[in-house]
């Protein structure tokens, strides 16, 4: 999955789907990776208000994985 680059890099992963999070969650648990997620939606202002601070945490926090995860757009 791409999400997989995105951590190496620093990056804030986008969670689309249940499979989505579950590899990333086993992914994190095995390697001992801290997760950081971001529950959000476009309607919810401070959610939206909290991405650009969520994204700067991303870059400065190399041994994190952050996820965010649109609650109105994610698939089951």
């Amino acid at each position: 999955m791409g999400g997989q680059q995105q951590h190496k890099k620093s990056k804030v992963v986008k969670i689309d789907s249940r499979k989505s999070w579950e590899h990333h969650i086993i992914e994190a648990t095995e390697k001992g990776y801290l997760v950081m997620v971001h529950f959000s939606a476009y309607w919810c202002m401070p959610s939206v208000a909290m991405d650009p601070f969520f994204e700067d945490l991303a870059s400065t926090n190399l041994d994190v994985l952050f996820l965010k995860v649109d609650v109105d757009e994610v698939k089951s």
